[in-house]
């Protein structure tokens, strides 16, 4: 039975789903919120590790500048007011992205999420914002060039994000796109795929729990037979 120690998600369909809900597309992001915060509060009574949310990609800045100051307003509300219960419950938050293009108000509001939970334990949770995969390989490469350290895989993954967290077990997809759209492209080269039609605020925990078991059966082979 496959042990999970990283899970992570593309939370696709908010904003098609407030459509279909005859409300706005910000509306849908909204009630994602609440999604995430039942699968941490699963994730944790099942011991998961990690957990990794594609929250805003290098790409979302081409969306209208009306939801951008929404969802970025959304995540800053969100810390504000939730700050000191994840410091109690034992969460940790680390921001995977370029935050220097942020708000200023946005990037000293995840710094200081980052700062207060920093020796939190039970479970990480990773948002990625302002995150994409080919900038980070990039951004990796480039580090390696200016220490002028040999390049190999383990230094290579040592400038990455996620250098110091293991590589997803799988990622869930929402919203019925079959594509991984600019996402931990390194990190997921073995992890299996999970693409679900439902749209994200429809994802249950239900749903969760229905893939950790599919999982759980799953034979990996890392290219042995």
């Amino acid at each position: 039975m496959n042990r999970i120690n990283h899970i992570a998600i593309i939370m696709d369909g908010n904003g098609r789903w407030g459509k279909k809900k005859g409300k706005s597309r910000n509306f849908g992001h909204l009630k994602g919120v609440d999604v995430i915060e039942k699968l941490v509060k699963k994730s944790i009574k099942l011991k998961i590790p990690v957990l990794t949310f594609y929250t805003f990609s290098t790409e979302n800045w081409k969306r209208p500048r009306k939801e951008i100051t929404f969802l970025f307003k959304l995540i800053k509300q969100y810390f504000d007011k939730e700050i000191n219960n994840l410091v109690k419950n034992d969460i940790k938050i680390n921001i995977l992205g370029n935050l220097k293009p942020l708000p200023v108000k946005i990037r000293n509001c995840l710094i200081e999420s980052m700062l207060r939970t920093k020796n939190s334990k039970k479970i990480i949770v990773n948002l990625a914002i302002n995150y994409g995969s080919k900038y980070e390989i990039l951004n990796a490469h480039k580090q390696l060039r200016r220490k002028n350290t040999n390049i190999s895989l383990k230094s290579f993954e040592r400038n990455l994000y996620t250098k110091d967290l293991p590589k997803p077990d799988f990622l869930i997809r929402t919203g019925g796109e079959k594509r991984l759209s600019n996402f931990l492209l390194w990190q997921l080269a073995y992890s299996e795929l999970y693409f679900i039609k439902k749209l994200w605020p429809d994802f249950t925990v239900s749903d969760y729990i229905k893939i950790i078991k599919d999982f759980k059966k799953v034979k990996r082979n890392f290219g042995n037979i």
